[in-house]
C-alpha cells in the first residue's frame, strides 16, 4: 500500500500542511518538528513523488502587501524588499498585490497579507483578525507572525567593529519617531559601548528620520555646535549616506577623520560604504512561507533574520590611534 501525506501527518500528530512544507525543504518547521516527521517518513518508507511535489509548488493564492501611511515607497530599502518579494511570489505562482492603508475599504481581500511598516501596524492587524485573514508584519511585532532583521544583534557588530578599530568618541544617528527598527539597533550599539567603558554621550545620539537630508542637517548641525566624534553608526545606509555628505562639506574626511558605518547593505555606485547589511531575499522568503503557513491554519512565528558585518571604505582608525 502506497504511503500517503495525510497516513505521515496522522503517525507524527503535524498537519498536512507541515508534512507538506517538510518535504518541500521550506525553513518555517521547527527543528524537532522537522526531525519527528522525516523519521516518521523513514520508518514508513516514504517516497516523496516529484510530479506532484513539483504541482504542490504552484498555488493559487493572492498575498496582499499593505504599505504603511506615509511610507516612502521610492526609497532603496522598500524597492529591493518589493522586488524581492515579487520575485518570491511569482516563483511560487502566487499573485502579488499592493494594498492600501485602510484594509477596510476593500470589499474582498487577498488570502494573507504583509504589514509593512509599524505606523498603523496594531490597527491593520486588529481588523484582519476579525476578517479572519492571517497577517504577517515585516518587522518586529511579538505575538503575531513576523519577520526582521537581527536589528540588535546588527547594533552591537557595529559598536564592536568600531571599538575593536580604537574608536573611544561616538556618535549615533536614528529617529525619535517610534521605530522598532531604530531602537533596537540603537540599543544593540549603546549597550556594547557601555560594556566597554565607552557609553555613547546624550549630544550626540541624534535625529536623521531615516532619509539623506535629515541625516544632513543633523551632522552638520551638530559639527557646527562643537560635537566632536571619530566614529559614527547611522541606523541606515540612507542616513549614513547624508552624514557623509555633511562630513566632506565640512572639509571632514572619511574614514580618515571620522569612521561611517551603515546598516542595510545597499549597493551605492562609487562608495563602498562600511555597513551591517541584512538578507533582503530571505526576509522576502520568510515573510511569503509564513503566509502561507497563516493560510493553512498553522500557529504564527516569528522569525529572525541574521545581519552580518559588511567591510568597505568607510571606516578605519581614529587619527589619534597608534595603529
Amino acid at each position: 500500500m502506497k504511503i500517503t501525506i495525510d497516513e505521515i501527518a496522522r503517525v507524527s500528530g503535524v498537519s498536512k500542511g507541515t508534512v507538506s512544507r517538510v518535504i518541500n525543504g521550506k525553513t518555517t518547521v521547527a527543528a524537532h518538528t522537522r526531525e519527528k516527521v522525516l523519521d516518521v517518513m523513514n520508518r514508513l518508507g516514504f517516497v516523496p513523488d516529484p510530479a506532484a511535489r513539483e504541482l504542490s509548488m504552484r498555488s493559487k493564492y493572492t498575498i496582499g502587501i499593505s504599505i504603511g501611511q506615509g511610507d516612502n515607497r521610492i526609497s532603496p530599502y522598500f524597492a529591493l524588499i518589493w522586488r524581492a518579494l515579487a520575485r518570491e511570489t511569482q516563483e511560487l505562482g502566487i499573485q502579488f498585490i499592493e494594498l492600501s492603508d485602510d484594509l477596510s475599504s476593500y470589499i474582498r481581500l487577498p488570502n494573507a497579507v504583509l504589514l509593512f511598516s509599524a505606523q498603523h501596524t496594531h490597527k491593520r492587524l486588529d481588523f484582519l483578525k476579525s476578517q479572519q485573514i492571517p497577517a504577517v508584519v515585516i518587522g518586529h511585532e511579538p505575538g503575531h507572525a513576523f519577520v526582521v532583521p537581527d536589528d540588535h544583534t546588527g547594533g552591537k557588530l557595529a559598536a564592536e567593529h568600531l571599538l575593536k578599530l580604537g574608536h573611544r568618541r561616538f556618535a549615533f544617528l536614528g529617529t525619535h519617531i517610534p521605530s522598532q527598527a531604530a531602537d533596537d539597533r540603537r540599543n544593540g550599539f549603546c549597550e556594547t559601548l557601555l560594556k566597554a567603558g565607552h557609553p555613547l554621550s546624550p549630544e550626540l545620539n541624534l535625529e536623521g528620520h531615516f532619509n539623506t537630508l535629515d541625516a544632513y542637517r543633523a551632522i552638520r548641525k551638530a559639527w557646527e555646535q562643537g560635537h566632536r566624534f571619530t566614529a559614527l553608526f547611522a541606523a541606515s545606509d540612507e542616513m549614513a549616506m547624508g552624514a557623509i555628505g555633511a562630513l566632506q562639506d565640512l572639509g571632514v574626511q572619511v574614514p580618515e577623520q571620522v569612521s561611517v558605518l551603515g546598516f542595510d547593505g545597499f549597493p551605492f555606485p562609487g562608495l563602498r560604504l562600511t555597513t551591517i547589511a541584512q538578507d533582503i531575499p530571505r526576509i522576502a522568503h520568510e515573510a511569503v512561507q509564513l503566509a502561507l503557513s497563516g493560510i493553512e491554519g498553522e500557529d504564527p512565528q516569528g522569525v529572525y533574520v541574521p545581519v552580518q558585518l559588511q567591510m568597505g571604505s568607510t571606516t578605519a582608525p581614529p587619527p589619534d590611534s597608534p595603529v
